[in-house]
C-alpha cells in the first residue's frame, strides 16, 4: 500500500510528542510534512524562562533538531503559514504552495492575549510565549533599564525573574491582590511576593494599568490612579487563547477551541486536533502533561488503535523560578462543605495547605517545601478517602501519613502503578518500571531515553532515582553526589547558578542563603567560592586573599624548604637583553641559588627568601616585567614558535599572536591553570595540540584546538575550528576561556570540563553560535579591566598585604 499523507500545522511540543509517539508505533505509517509559523522546529517550551535569565541557552532546549527530521523524514516547511484548508480537496494551502493530505493534525497552540490599551501596540511591547518573543526580550536587555511585566500569573512572574536576572530594573503590575491567584492562595502569594521582593522585583498587586505611553517607542505605563512607572520594554502576560484561526476558516466546530471527541478527532473525521487549541468537554488546556496524553493518544488513532480515550483531569503547577520551591493542584478555593490542614515555618518560609471535601483530598498548596507534590496530586487525582488516623499526620507527607515507615523504599512501593512520577511528560510509575524491565534499563539516562521522565525540569528526578533502587535493589547504582565540600549539600553547577540567580556578591552572602552547614566554611570551599564571584561579579566583588591557597596569596610558589621561586612573565615567550640583565642583577643582589629556563619558556629563579620577594618584585617591575601567574589559577603561559618571521617553514606569525594573546589574556582568574601554545606550522614545534588551548597555523589560516593534557595525564588537543584570519583565532580562543570560566567547576582543567560537558555543547556554543561567542568575548574582556593589575607591584610598593611578608618578631 502507498503511504497515507499526514500533513501536522505547528510544530509546538505536543506536534512533536505525536511524532514521536507515531515513529515508534509505525514509523512507515506516513509521508509526514510538518508546517510551522515559526522558523524552527520542536524545542521545550517550558524552559524558555531558563533561557531568557541566561541559565541556558536556545539550543539546550531544542528537542527535535533538523538531523531528526531528516532521519524521520518529515518534510519541513519552518516559517510558512498555513492561510486555509480545503477539506473538499483535501489540501492544506501554505503561504508557499498547497500540501494534500490523507489525514491531518491541527495543533496550533494558543495565541497570547493582548489587552487593548492606548499604546499597546508601541514598539517596545511583547509578549512572552515563543522564543522569538524571548530573543526580543533578551535583546531589549540592558544593565539599568526599567522593564515593566503587565500579569503576575506564572509566564509573567517567570518574565520578571529572567528580566531581573538579565539585569533590568522590573515591576510586575497584577489586577488581582495576589500573585498567581488561580494556583496560589492568599497566603502562599504573600510568601512568593515577599520572595520575588528581596530579588529586586518591584510587585504591584491590586492596580490596573490604564495606558501606555510614549513617543514613537515605550516610555511606561500609567496606572489607574494617575501614577506613572518609566519603562523601555512592557511584556503582557495576561493569559492566553486557543489559536482556532485555521480550523474556523475550515469550518469546523469551534467554541473556545477546536471541539475534539476523546480520541482527539475534530467534526471532519479526517482532521485531528491536538495541544493548546483544542477544546475537550468545556476544557482548555495550557500546562504540558495533558497536552502530551493528548499527542500519544492521537497518535495511536492515526495507527488504528481507537481504544484509548482522552479523560479530562487536574493538574499540578510549579513555577519554574530559580530557588522558590512553588507547587499546587486542585481546587483549594474556600467553602462552607471543606476544610483544610495548615502547617507554616515562618523561619524556613515554609507554608502548606491542604484542602479536603467529602474526607477526600481535593485541593493542595506547598511553598518552600515541595517534595511531597507528586503523592498529593496521586490523591487528588485518585479521590482515595484519607483515613481518621492518617489525616492527622497527612501534612507532614508521605513518609509521616498513616504511619507509613520512614523508608524511601517503602514510600516509593506504596505509590500505585498509574501514580505520576513526571508531571511535564506525564509518565507514571507503572510505565517507567515496565520500561526498566523491558529495556534493560540500569541508570537515569536510560529511562530519560526511553521514558522522558526527567527530561524536563528534572524536579522528579529524585522520585525516578527511587524507583530504579526500588526495582533494581542492589544492582542500581545510585550516581555519587559530587558536592563542593562536606560544608554544604550542593555541587559546583548549582553554586554557581545560584550565585547568579540569587545575586549573591559576597562568602558569608553564599554561606547564608545556601544553607551552609558550617560558619566559615573550609579550605575545599572557600577558594571555590571566591573564584565563582570573581567570575560572575567582576568589579562588584573583592577579591578575599584569605581564601587562596599560600601561593596565589604571597604570589610565588612556595618550595619544599619554605623559600619561594618567581618567575616574571616573558610574553610569547620573547625576552630582551635588558631584561636578561635585571634578571641576573636580582639573582646576584639577593644571592638566588637557582635559575633555571621552564617548559613554559620562562626563566625561574628559585630559593627567594619570602621577606625578600617584595624587594625582587620591585626590581623586575622597574625593568618592565610582571607577574607570571607561575602560582596561580589562572593563565600561566603562551608558548610559541619563532613561526613566520624567521622559520623557513612557518606559515604565519605565531610569535606575534601568542604575544597578542598574552597580552589579552595575563592576570585573568580561571578555575584551574590555563596553559597555550601557537606553532608556526603543522610541525607543531610549541607543542600547541597538548595545550589547554592551541593554535596550529596553517597556510590557510589557523587551526583551533582545546582539551589537551601533558602532566599527570598525557591527552592531545580536540580540534575545534579551523579559521582564516588572526582576528578570529583571537576571537575564537578567548570565547574558550571565558566558556570555560562561566561553566568550568573550580580544579577542573580544561580537558575534564570539556569531557564532563562534551564538545559538541562547547562547539555549538562558540562556533556555531556567533551571537553567543560575541557575548562571550565581550564579558571577557570587560572582567579583564579589573584583572590586568601586576600583583607583585601592588605589594612591592608595601601597599597591598605587606604584613605577609614581614618576618615574625620573636619576643625576648
Amino acid at each position: 500500500m502507498a503511504q497515507q499523507k499526514l500533513v501536522i500545522i505547528g510544530a509546538g511540543m505536543a506536534a512533536g510528542r505525536l511524532l514521536e509517539h507515531l515513529f515508534k508505533v509505525d514509523p512507515a505509517a506516513y509521508e509526514v510534512t510538518l508546517f510551522n509559523a515559526e522558523p524552527r522546529g520542536t524545542y521545550n517550551r517550558i524552559m524558555l524562562s531558563p533561557v531568557l535569565s541566561g541559565e541556558k541557552s536556545y539550543g539546550e532546549i531544542v528537542t527535535h533538531d533538523d538531523a531528526w527530521y531528516a532521519e524521520n523524514k518529515v518534510a519541513c516547511r519552518f516559517g510558512e503559514r498555513v492561510v486555509d484548508i480545503d477539506r473538499d480537496r483535501k489540501v492544506v494551502i501554505g503561504e508557499k504552495g498547497e500540501v494534500a493530505y490523507d489525514r491531518l493534525v491541527i495543533a496550533t497552540g494558543s495565541n497570547p492575549f493582548i489587552i487593548p490599551l492606548p499604546g499597546h501596540d508601541l514598539p517596545g511591547v511583547l509578549a512572552y510565549r515563543d522564543a522569538d518573543d524571548t530573543d526580543a526580550m533578551i535583546a531589549a536587555c540592558e544593565p539599568g533599564a526599567r522593564a515593566v511585566v503587565i500579569g503576575g500569573g506564572l509566564l509573567g512572574l517567570e518574565a520578571a525573574a529572567g528580566l531581573r536576572l538579565r539585569g533590568m530594573d522590573v515591576t510586575v503590575l497584577h489586577l488581582a491582590p495576589t500573585l498567581m491567584e488561580r494556583q496560589l492562595d492568599p497566603s502562599a502569594g504573600y510568601l512568593l511576593e515577599k520572595e520575588l521582593s528581596t530579588r529586586g522585583i518591584d510587585i504591584r498587586t491590586g492596580v490596573n494599568s490604564k495606558e501606555i505611553f510614549g513617543d514613537g517607542k515605550v516610555e511606561g505605563v500609567r496606572l489607574d490612579d494617575g501614577t506613572e512607572i518609566p519603562a523601555s520594554l512592557v511584556v503582557m502576560a495576561v493569559g492566553i487563547r486557543p489559536n482556532v484561526a485555521v480550523g474556523k476558516q475550515a469550518g469546523l466546530d469551534v467554541g473556545r477551541g477546536i471541539k475534539v471527541d476523546a480520541r482527539m478527532q475534530t467534526s471532519d473525521p479526517a482532521i485531528s486536533s491536538i495541544g493548546e487549541c483544542v477544546e475537550f468537554e468545556g476544557n482548555c488546556y495550557g500546562l504540558v502533561a495533558p497536552l502530551f496524553e493528548q499527542a500519544k493518544i492521537c497518535a495511536q488513532a492515526l495507527t488504528g488503535d481507537t481504544e484509548p480515550a482522552f479523560i479530562h483531569t487536574e493538574t499540578a503547577t510549579k513555577l519554574k523560578v530559580t530557588g522558590v520551591d512553588l507547587y499546587s493542584a486542585g481546587d483549594f478555593a474556600d467553602g462552607e462543605d471543606r476544610d483544610e490542614v495548615v502547617f507554616r515555618d515562618p523561619a524556613r518560609g515554609i507554608y502548606k495547605r491542604l484542602v479536603l471535601k467529602d474526607g477526600c483530598l481535593i485541593g493542595a498548596v506547598l511553598y518552600g517545601e515541595t517534595s511531597d507534590g507528586a503523592w498529593f496530586f496521586d490523591k487528588i487525582k485518585t479521590g482515595e478517602p484519607i483515613a481518621d488516623d492518617e489525616r492527622a499526620t497527612l501534612i507532614f507527607g508521605q513518609s509521616y501519613a498513616g504511619g507509613t515507615p520512614l523508608d524511601p523504599m517503602a514510600a516509593v512501593a506504596a505509590l500505585p502503578d498509574e501514580a505520576e512520577i513526571c508531571g511535564c511528560n506525564g509518565v507514571s510509575k507503572g510505565q517507567i518500571l515496565t520500561a526498566i524491565d523491558e529495556n534493560g534499563l540500569a541508570d537515569l539516562e536510560g529511562v530519560r531515553a526511553c521514558t522522558k521522565a526527567s527530561s524536563s525540569c528534572g524536579t522528579c528526578t529524585g522520585l525516578v532515582e527511587s524507583l530504579l533502587a526500588y526495582k533494581l535493589g542492589d544492582a542500581f547504582v545510585a550516581p555519587a553526589k559530587k558536592t563542593v565540600c562536606g560544608c554544604t549539600d550542593l555541587g559546583h553547577d548549582d553554586v554557581r547558578r545560584l550565585i547568579l540567580s540569587q545575586e549573591l556578591k559576597s562568602i558569608p552572602a553564599v554561606m547564608q542563603e545556601l544553607g551552609w552547614k558550617t560558619s566559615c566554611g573550609c579550605a575545599k570551599c572557600r577558594p571555590a567560592l571566591n573564584y565563582y564571584l570573581l567570575a560572575a561579579w567582576p568589579g562588584e566583588y573583592t577579591d578575599d586573599g584569605q581564601s587562596r591557597f599560600i601561593n596565589e596569596r604571597v604570589h610565588a610558589n612556595i618550595q619544599k624548604d619554605g623559600t619561594y621561586s618567581v618567575v616574571p612573565r616573558a610574553w610569547g615567550g620573547v625576552t630582551s637583553a635588558d631584561e636578561l640583565r635585571a634578571i641576573a642583577d636580582v639573582v646576584d643582589k639577593f644571592k638566588i641559588p637557582t635559575v633555571k629556563y621552564t617548559g613554559g619558556q620562562r626563566i625561574d629563579m628559585l630559593g627567594v627568601k619570602k621577606e625578600d620577594l617584595p624587594a625582587v618584585w620591585a626590581d623586575l617591575n622597574a625593568a618592565g616585567m610582571v607577574s607570571g601567574h607561575a602560582y596561580g589559577k589562572s593563565l600561566r603561559t603562551v608558548k610559541t614558535c619563532v613561526g613566520s618571521d624567521w622559520c623557513r617553514v612557518g606559515t604565519q606569525d605565531s610569535t606575534g599572536l601568542g604575544i597578542k594573546l598574552e597580552k589579552l589574556m595575563w592576570g585573568s582568574w580561571t578555575p584551574h591553570k590555563v596553559k597555550l601554545a601557537v606553532s608556526g606550522c603543522p610541525r607543531n614545534c610549541a607543542e600547541a595540540t597538548c595545550k589547554d588551548i592551541g593554535v596550529v597555523c596553517v597556510d590557510s589560516g589557523y587551526e583551533i584546538h582545546f582539551a589537551g593534557a601533558a602532566g599527570m595525564e598525557v591527552r592531545a588537543t580536540d580540534l575545534l575550528t579551523k579559521v582564516t584570519t588572526e582576528d578570529e583565532a583571537i576571537e575564537m580562543c578567548t570565547a574558550i576561556l571565558q566558556l570555560y570560566r562561566e561553566r568550568g567547576f573550580y580544579l577542573e582543567r580544561i580537558y575534564k570540563w570539556s569531557a564532563r560537558v562534551g564538545i559538541d555543547k562547547v562547539r555549538e556554543q562558540i562556533v556555531e553560535d556567533a551571537e553567543n561567542r560575541a557575548a562571550l568575548v565581550e564579558r571577557f574582556r570587560y572582567s579583564q579591566q579589573f584583572s590586568q593589575s601586576d600583583p607583585w607591584a601592588e605589594r612591592a610598593t608595601g601597599g597591598t598585604d605587606a604584613h605577609e611578608f614581614q618576618p615574625l618578631e620573636l619576643a625576648k
